[in-house]
């Protein structure tokens, strides 16, 4: 919540932007060596994407600016927190003020988020002492009170630690592993178990059939990530798994940008990349309950969780394969973004990460 006063602080436009920009990459500090990794390319290949990846955010931010004080400047800042929270800005609003809504206000839902977004306004005021005392107040009577998101009951979700092999190598031995742990899962009780994303690899019918026998005398869903490939590309999804078959759940809003959702191989009529459905299926049913589905990058932005939450899910479930990030701080600050969002709208969150 501090930014925004930093922000209204700054002399110039150009303070403005340095403020703007050294809030942004000491907020994705993870990237250049997460990149790097991703990428298997040097770390300065890391530092482009980390420093072209700020340029939105600083550049609005930077226009956004205003000498003169009071309303207008609030106003103004609150344009530059619309624009970088939601497409076509939003897809690279990693660690967005606006988050902290669930760690300040836990179960306010849609009026916590309002009373937030006008609370960041109001820290480019001089009301910015005021607004600051009642964040330390509130978040001493959250620490206090210990909210969290509400138990996930028969839900449970898998952490797994098997680095970059995870879904791409010795897949038999893999799923092998992972059926073991449905049933030993299953012996205590869950009945719905989540795994982390590209848990089944590439979907295909022989790992469909795999599982189909491995379910079939249990009474159990089992959700996980997989790529469901075709001539024109790849889409990241989420499937279900019972003894009624595979469904693909949901297929992934929004994958990274460049590494892998890259649009302008379409434009220029070429093949491969990710697809990004941008605004589709918010909402999915799964086990006899509506899911806000998150895969990896989406749950460091804001609106994918945002437009879920409009549809009143039951909970959300968030997979992620986050092999590449170990050591960085981006898996921490995934984990942050969507406790905080699930303490807000007082949903119960099942996670499912690989290391």
């Amino acid at each position: 919540m501090l930014f925004p006063a930093l922000w209204a602080s700054a002399p110039s436009r150009m303070v403005a932007a340095a403020v703007s920009a050294g809030y942004f990459l000491a907020a994705s500090r993870g990237l250049p060596q997460g990149t790097a990794a991703f990428l298997g390319s040097s770390v300065s290949v890391g530092f482009l994407f980390w420093i072209v990846g700020s340029v939105p955010f600083v550049i609005i931010h930077a226009l956004a600016w205003t000498a003169r004080k009071g309303w207008r400047r609030a106003g103004r800042y609150g344009v530059a927190m619309v624009l970088t929270a939601v497409p076509p800005f939003g897809i690279t609003g990693w660690a967005h003020p606006i988050t902290a809504a669930g760690v300040l206000l836990p179960g306010w839902g849609w009026w916590g988020l309002m009373v937030m977004a006008l609370g960041l306004c109001l820290m480019t005021t001089r009301l910015a002492p005021a607004i600051a005392l009642s964040a330390g107040v509130l978040t001493g009577i959250a620490a206090v009170s210990g909210n969290g998101s509400p138990a996930s009951g028969e839900w449970r979700g898998i952490d797994t630690a098997a680095g970059a092999a995870f879904g791409r190598a010795d897949t038999l031995h893999q799923q092998q592993s992972l059926i073991a742990q449905v049933r030993k899962e299953a012996e205590g009780g869950s009945q719905v178990i989540v795994f982390p994303e590209s848990a089944f690899g590439i979907l295909t019918p022989t790992v469909e059939h795999l599982w189909g026998e491995a379910l079939a005398n249990l009474d159990i869903t089992v959700i996980a990530g997989a790529a469901v490939i075709d001539t024109q590309g790849y889409d990241t999804v989420m499937v279900a798994l019972g003894r009624a078959g595979a469904k693909v759940l949901y297929r992934q809003r929004m994958p990274v940008p460049v590494a892998m959702w890259q649009p302008w191989r379409s434009w220029l009529g070429l093949t491969g990349g990710a697809r990004g459905t941008l605004f589709g299926d918010p909402v999915v049913a799964a086990a006899g309950q509506r899911i806000a589905p998150l895969i990896c990058y989406e749950q460091l932005l804001v609106w994918p969780v945002l437009q879920s939450a409009f549809q009143r899910p039951d909970r959300i479930v968030a997979i992620a394969n986050g092999w590449w990030a170990k050591d960085t701080s981006i898996p921490a600050i995934q984990r942050a973004s969507v406790e905080a969002w699930a303490r807000l709208f007082d949903l119960p969150l099942v996670t499912a990460f690989n290391r």
